[in-house]
């Protein structure tokens, strides 16, 4: 990682990243809180969640609104109107005014996926392709670090002042990003007209998903494993009381635990995808998870802990392996609209699998239910870890050739080819 942190330009981006990040980790366990605070329901403060999730619906739209535009410019004005939807809050006081929190969610969720595609394609253009792993490792393991501390300064902080002052922070973390952003010199051509018909092109990053096999298989095995893994956000709390018989609050010692394996996935992931390159990296991420999910089938503080550390490491190394295998195997005009496709098609699942976690737990044993977590997560990365030669290692000659002929509106360039 020192490697891609000695570039100016990268730095300024991490440096912009940071701040951002930083805002969103104290941000949204707090609107969570502030429902629950006003309402008294765990009921609609986990609603909250789901408002901010909901927009991923609309992620061909936004995929294909960012690739209309250059990235630096595009980024900078999501981020300050990032920083501009939250002023709503500020009007929030009473129970009555709790639709408000959810507009706001809502709204942030489209931005976050909005900033996340435009992301995407600005890494790819400040980072040669050699470098793509260690400028996503970089960040995921801030990110990681971050919720280390974040949610839980968010929350204390809310308790302590209230909302307004949270909101401020945010904001302020969002604005600093776009200025800093704003300070970066890229050389950026405007994006070519569209080829297509807007329909069309509105499903371009879907057909490149589908159409590329290492991206194809990659977010199959992936979205299979998120089926299950979002039972862990309930099965946890089941684990605390019923297996370790311990107070709800001993779960934010836990989630301390997976967030120190989450900052060590995040600063071996690199490595990791030189290794055995991306779809290997995500499919060790996914297999990590089989095995620490399975663990935690036994009530045993000390095999929880490293259950835990395991399970912390695996997230970076699927968002690294994903992030790069998408930035290496996508043309620069669809980058966009394949993030954003992807990020909907991996969140989608999520979802889903937190909803019927929470069902499921007051239905059958919890224990049960890690060890189908376990066999479900350790099948689909052993599925894709037969499909790594798809994207074999940087440096080395592909295993198995695409038979995918580009798409009429992905005008590639020498630079945008598959590796």
């Amino acid at each position: 990682m020192r490697t891609v942190l000695r570039r100016p330009d990268f730095r300024l981006l991490f440096g912009a990243l940071l701040a951002s990040m930083a805002a969103e980790s104290i941000l949204l366990l707090a609107l969570a809180i502030w429902v629950k605070d006003l309402t008294g329901s765990d009921g609609l403060a986990g609603a909250t969640i789901f408002a901010i999730i909901a927009p991923m619906t609309l992620a061909p739209l936004v995929g294909w609104v960012v690739d209309r535009y250059r990235r630096r410019p595009f980024f900078v004005a999501a981020n300050l109107g990032t920083a501009m939807l939250l002023t709503p809050l500020f009007a929030v006081r009473d129970r009555a005014d709790v639709w408000i929190i959810y507009v706001v969610a809502a709204l942030y969720g489209l931005s976050y996926l909005t900033l996340s595609a435009t992301l995407s394609g600005l890494i790819r253009q400040l980072v040669p392709s050699e470098l793509l792993a260690d400028a996503n490792g970089a960040l995921q393991t801030v990110r990681q670090g971050l919720r280390l501390g974040g949610p839980l300064a968010g929350a204390v902080l809310y308790a302590a002042v209230g909302g307004w002052l949270l909101t401020t922070l945010a904001m302020v973390g969002f604005v600093t990003a776009a200025a800093v952003v704003g300070l970066l010199r890229v050389a950026e051509t405007e994006p070519a007209a569209a080829a297509l018909r807007w329909p069309a092109e509105l499903g371009a990053g879907l057909r490149h998903l589908a159409g590329e096999p290492a991206l194809r298989r990659a977010l199959l095995g992936y979205g299979l494993g998120s089926l299950v893994m979002g039972f862990s956000e309930s099965l946890i709390f089941a684990y605390v009381d019923q297996g370790l018989d311990r107070d709800a609050a001993f779960v934010g010692v836990l989630v301390t635990v997976q967030g120190v394996g989450g900052l060590v996935g995040g600063l071996l992931s690199p490595a990791v995808v030189r290794r055995v390159g991306e779809v290997g990296a995500l499919a060790a991420g996914v297999t990590f998870f089989g095995p620490a999910a399975l663990a935690l089938a036994w009530p045993d503080l000390r095999l929880g802990v490293l259950a835990l550390l395991l399970a912390g490491v695996s997230l970076p190394l699927t968002m690294v392996g994903l992030a790069t295998l998408i930035q290496r195997r996508t043309p620069p005009r669809l980058l966009g609209r394949v993030a954003a496709a992807s990020e909907a098609l991996v969140s989608g699942p999520q979802a889903c699998s937190i909803g019927a976690g929470a069902l499921l737990v007051g239905v059958f044993d919890y224990r049960l239910l890690f060890v189908l977590v376990g066999v479900v997560t350790t099948a689909a990365g052993a599925w894709l870890w037969r499909g790594r030669r798809l994207s074999p290692p940087p440096g080395t000659p592909a295993g198995v050739p695409s038979p995918r002929r580009p798409h009429p509106a992905e005008h590639l360039t020498p630079d945008a080819t598959r590796l």
